[in-house]
């Protein structure tokens, strides 16, 4: 199929996650630091995230980056909780971190509104300011992605991860995650440059794909399956790399195509071995390491901490799954029956 030359925004918006990320530490870097410093002074028990769709998935990573280097254990609430079914939790010494892109959503400020009320403290990274999850959380992190004109959103995702990574570095004082943050612009410039062109290639004419990670890569998983059902209308469903062998296994076959997402973190190994297995049921499992079984090798930048390895994988996966989205003769800034800005109650 022939696909245009002109740039989709989503293409640039891709593009320009350096510079967001390198603004967001220009201009948010004091507030980043004061959250931190006021997580490590509570030392809170507990921490709920409040995020849907693409936000979610940035929550779900963090919970997962929490709870490996400091052992809180991170839940996700419900946002009808407060909005539709007008419920409070228990939230005093707990800290509740909203993530929205719009800071718009009638449910997720409601839900904000509650946690801070309840007693939690109640920690906001949006990407519009002013905003009404900003004024509802006592303490408001601005992205700086800059404007999306995209519908599926892009450099919002990787600064929501990236801000909520510096505030646990600043919180835990781990100066191994402080440095490799300071090296994400750089190389998260070498990932954009990554081909995964061969998987574009096969999905062209997929009807679904399985999309598989581990711990904070099945947040990547997530996401990345989302960006193919939005983009290109495109089934894909995502799943712990162990919990497809409990069922889901049962569809892979001959030509049912898989992409794995291996960071390099104690996960690996287990990717790389589930890997392996499905390459026997399937010639088309792609995974972005070497080596692994008859599975198609997809290039990597490896980060300069597992957390930030994880983050990076989302990269070379929008630049393909933009042109996948234009391969299959559609307009990934403008996926049928979406809209930007997605209020729920």
């Amino acid at each position: 199929m022939s696909t245009s030359t002109t740039l989709s925004s989503m293409s640039r918006e891709t593009c320009e996650i350096p510079q967001a990320l390198e603004r967001l530490v220009r201009e948010s870097g004091e507030e980043m630091r004061a959250a931190g410093a006021a997580l490590r002074a509570l030392d809170p028990s507990v921490i709920v995230t409040i995020a849907r769709g693409t936000s979610d998935h940035a929550a779900g990573f963090l919970k997962y980056a929490i709870e490996l280097q400091t052992g809180v254990p991170v839940a996700s609430l419900g946002p009808s909780l407060a909005s539709i079914y007008g419920r409070t939790l228990k939230l005093k010494g707990a800290a509740a971190l909203g993530i929205s892109q719009s800071g718009k959503s009638p449910d997720i400020v409601a839900l904000a509104e509650m946690a801070r009320a309840s007693g939690a403290l109640s920690i906001a990274l949006v990407n519009t300011m002013p905003s009404p999850l900003a004024d509802a959380c006592e303490r408001a992190i601005a992205l700086h992605a800059g404007p999306e004109k995209a519908i599926a959103a892009t450099k919002s995702f990787f600064n929501s991860i990236a801000a909520g990574l510096f505030i646990l570095a600043e919180w835990t004082g781990d100066a191994a995650l402080s440095q490799a943050l300071e090296r994400l612009p750089e190389q998260a410039e070498a990932a954009l440059a990554l081909d995964w062109s061969p998987l574009s290639d096969r999905l062209g004419t997929a009807s679904s794909l399985y999309v598989l990670g581990r711990g904070p890569s099945l947040a990547i998983a997530g996401e990345a399956a989302l960006k193919c059902k939005e983009t290109c209308e495109l089934h894909a469903e995502a799943y712990s790399s162990a919990e497809v062998l409990h069922g889901p296994v049962s569809l892979v076959a001959e030509r049912f195509p898989v992409l794995l997402f291996c960071a390099r973190d104690e996960a690996r190994d287990a990717v790389q071995d589930i890997a392996r297995r499905l390459a026997l049921k399937s010639s088309e499992v792609f995974i972005n390491a070497d080596g692994v079984g008859s599975a198609h090798a997809l290039p990597r930048v490896e980060g300069a901490h597992p957390l930030t390895d994880a983050l990076l994988q989302i990269i070379p996966y929008y630049r393909m799954v933009e042109l996948l989205s234009r391969e299959r003769n559609l307009d990934p800034d403008a996926p049928a029956a979406l809209q930007k800005v997605t209020e729920t109650l």
